[in-house]
């Protein structure tokens, strides 16, 4: 069995676990009691759907603590809230929503204003400051 593992590059164990047939099949990880602790992070989480686990473990624990039992992890609390769909989705950081085009509507004068400001360096030296504001509305500088 050690020339067949050195000729495929895998370890002899790994060859020999494999022949015999492993043992049980592993299933999702469970301690001795998330059943007391799922229904409290249920209910936390129908009153904050907004609410991360982060979050969540935090109201959790100050619960917890309240009535002297023990404290469970993030880590638990983010496996039990993932085996059981309670996750927030996860943010791709992109929003949808409208263009940006550039245009500014405004439906009359004075509501918005813009402004900027920029320096012009010369070849002399000297900086010459520009600053304008101009309404929305009409989209003349006024000054």
């Amino acid at each position: 069995m050690s020339s067949i593992a050195s000729v495929m590059g895998v370890a002899r164990s790994h060859l020999y676990d494999r022949t015999r047939g492993s043992g049980r099949a592993r299933g999702p990880y469970r301690r001795q009691g998330d059943e007391e602790i799922l229904p409290l992070i249920r209910r936390l989480v129908d009153e904050r759907p907004t609410y991360g686990y982060r979050r969540i473990t935090a109201l959790l624990r100050r619960n917890l603590a309240k009535s002297n039992e023990s404290l469970p992890n993030h880590k638990r609390v983010y496996r039990l809230m993932r085996q059981h769909g309670l996750l927030l989705q996860k943010s791709t950081g992109r929003r949808e929503g409208r263009v940006h085009d550039g245009k500014v509507i405004v439906m009359r004068s004075n509501l918005r204003w813009c402004s900027d400001a920029f320096e012009i360096a010369c070849w002399n030296g000297v900086i010459v400051r520009v600053v304008f504001a101009s309404d929305a509305h009409e989209r003349e500088v006024t000054a």
